[in-house]
C-alpha cells in the first residue's frame, strides 16, 4: 500500500481508504482500522485523515460511530465507485459543502461589506480584474477565484470565522478546481464576483448578501444540472 507524502491532500488520503475498503472486500457495517491505524497506514497526519474521513462520510461510503470506530456504510463495490453512482454521490457532497458556505460565507459577506478596509478593497477589485483578465483570454480562474472568496472571508475581520474557513479549505476547492470533473461548471457564476463586488465596495451588506446568494444559487443549479 503507498504512502502518502503530501499534506492536506483529504481526496489522495479518501482515495486510498476506498481502495482500502475494495482490496479487503469490505461490506456494509465491516470496520475500518483505527484512526491511529490509518495515519500510519497511509503516513499522514491526524488532521488530513480527519478531513478525508468527514468527506467519505458526506458521501456515504462510511460511517463514524462514537467510541466504536469507522465503518463501510453500504456494500461498496467497484460499481458503486464509478460512473454515474459517483457523481451523484459527489453532487451531494458540494449540496452539503453548499449549505455550509451560505450560512458561512453569507454572514462574512456581510460583515465585510461593513468592516473592510481600503487596502482589501483594492485586493478584492485586483481578484476581479484578473479574473476578468483570465476570462477573456480562455485562462483557468479557479485560483484567483478562490482568493476573491478568501478575501471576502479575511475582509470579515472574524478571527473564528477565519479560522473555520481555513479549516475547511480542501472541502471548500471542491469548488474551485475541476468540480464534477468540469472545470467549466461554474462559468454562469462569474457576473456575480463583480455585483458582490461593488456591494461590498459600496458598504452595502444587504445588497451583498443579495447578490452572494444569487451566486450560491447559480451554483446550486449547475450542481443540480449534471
Amino acid at each position: 500500500m503507498k504512502k502518502i507524502k503530501k499534506v492536506n491532500v483529504h481526496e489522495q488520503v479518501s482515495k486510498e481508504i476506498q481502495n482500502y475498503i475494495q482490496q479487503h472486500n469490505l461490506k456494509e457495517g465491516d470496520k475500518l482500522p483505527s484512526v491511529e491505524e490509518l495515519t500510519q497506514m497511509f503516513g499522514v497526519g491526524r488532521s488530513s485523515l480527519r478531513e478525508s474521513i468527514i468527506y467519505l462520510e458526506a458521501i456515504n461510503v462510511v460511517r463514524v460511530e462514537n467510541g466504536k470506530g469507522i465503518f463501510v456504510s453500504e456494500d461498496v463495490d467497484m460499481y458503486r465507485f464509478s460512473g454515474k453512482f459517483k457523481i451523484e454521490k459527489e453532487k451531494r457532497f458540494l449540496l452539503d459543502i453548499l449549505d455550509v458556505r451560505r450560512a458561512m460565507e453569507g454572514k462574512a459577506v456581510e460583515l465585510a461589506a461593513l468592516r473592510i478596509t481600503p487596502t482589501q478593497i483594492q485586493l478584492l477589485e485586483e481578484c476581479t480584474l484578473e479574473m476578468k483578465t483570465l476570462k477573456e483570454n480562455n485562462q483557468d480562474t479557479s485560483s484567483v477565484d478562490f482568493s476573491f472568496h478568501r478575501t471576502i472571508i479575511q475582509s470579515a475581520a472574524n478571527p473564528v470565522l477565519e479560522s473555520v474557513f481555513d479549516s475547511m479549505v480542501d472541502l471548500n476547492q471542491k469548488f474551485f478546481i475541476d468540480p464534477l470533473g468540469n472545470k467549466q461548471l461554474f462559468d454562469a457564476t462569474y457576473p456575480y464576483h463583480f455585483t458582490i463586488f461593488e456591494a461590498i465596495k459600496a458598504r452595502d451588506p444587504k445588497k451583498a448578501l443579495e447578490e452572494y446568494m444569487k451566486h450560491m444559487d447559480c451554483i446550486e443549479q449547475s450542481i443540480q444540472s449534471v
